[in-house]
């Protein structure tokens, strides 16, 4: 793919690679449309090893697995992929612009938004390839992946406390590790204690685990605590709305995306949103259906272009 602007006019652009964009994709491909996808290989369908809360997976699937699958099979129905970051989008009259990192323009009838949320998360290597196998983010995907298990949540603050609280559903052998000793609520203090939750207001110096298998961590005052199992919980993720706020798109008050709720579009027309970077719960089946149902209302929309309506 060369740099500059391309001289055909895509139907669609979509920002974003992973689960709902490929979703999307797979399903505008199937309509025959012309679509170029930018996957800048950086979101979390990238770092997941396991999803277990799948229909069709009993024994779980990894993110990239997934990944893999899904732009075969977008590929096989023509659709294009560039690895790139875009940094700007621009609302034209009838078509919308894009540019990536290295200048390059775009132009499109149509554009998604799947550009996702970033976890933040401490900086260990060891933790990565543990991720969705033995140390998880979500309760709601993998909190039953720690049922009666002795855990540690790893976190900051008032976030990582409120993790600890929410895992007790599923086990009282939890932990609490506020690596970055942010300040907790006295009120959240008092229902860890209740809860029988040891917390421990101290940064982590060592991670150990081997292979995908967590094992527990050594803090920095010297102490070890072992566990099979973490979660992640450091509140301030990164929500990648960016490009919308810069086309003028309506943001939830957390910088989610806001959409309308059938057809995905956002309050400025042919600009669509789908996935984690949207107002929903943060799961791989509700992104799916988010990138399905956006690219089902796309091709009604790029009909009437067709026919000289765009409205």
């Amino acid at each position: 793919m060369t740099n500059g602007v391309f001289s055909m006019i895509f139907d669609s652009i979509i920002i974003g690679g992973g689960i709902s964009g490929l979703q999307a994709a797979i399903q505008l491909g199937r309509y025959g449309h012309r679509v170029l996808v930018f996957d800048s290989n950086q979101g979390r369908s990238n770092l997941c090893q396991c999803y277990h809360n799948l229909l069709g997976w009993p024994e779980g699937v990894s993110g990239q697995s997934l990944r893999d699958i899904g732009k075969a099979q977008a590929e096989r129905l023509g659709i294009q992929f560039y690895s790139a970051k875009v940094i700007k989008a621009v609302k034209k009259e009838t078509y919308i612009e894009i540019e990536d990192e290295g200048g390059a323009k775009y132009r499109s009838q149509t554009l998604l938004l799947a550009t996702g949320v970033k976890d933040r998360m401490p900086l260990f290597q060891e933790l990565k390839p543990c991720l969705g196998i033995s140390v998880y983010i979500c309760p709601d995907c993998d909190g039953y992946e720690i049922k009666n298990q002795r855990t540690i949540v790893l976190g900051s603050g008032n976030p990582g406390a409120q993790m600890a609280l929410t895992l007790t559903y599923f086990t009282d052998e939890l932990m609490y590790v506020n690596h970055e000793r942010a300040p907790i609520d006295e009120d959240v203090i008092q229902q860890l204690v209740e809860k029988s939750i040891p917390y421990y207001n101290e940064g982590v110096r060592e991670v150990f685990a081997k292979g995908a298998a967590f094992k527990g961590v050594l803090l920095e005052n010297g102490q070890r605590l072992d566990a099979n199992h973490a979660f992640s919980a450091f509140g301030g993720n990164e929500v990648r709305s960016d490009l919308a706020e810069q086309l003028g798109v309506e943001l939830h008050h957390n910088k989610h995306i806001n959409t309308h709720p059938r057809t995905k579009m956002t309050n400025v027309e042919n600009v669509w949103a789908a996935g984690d970077v949207t107002v929903h719960s943060e799961q791989v089946a509700i992104a799916m259906g988010d990138g399905l149902q956006a690219a089902i209302w796309m091709h009604k929309q790029l009909l009437k272009m067709m026919k000289g309506g765009n409205g």
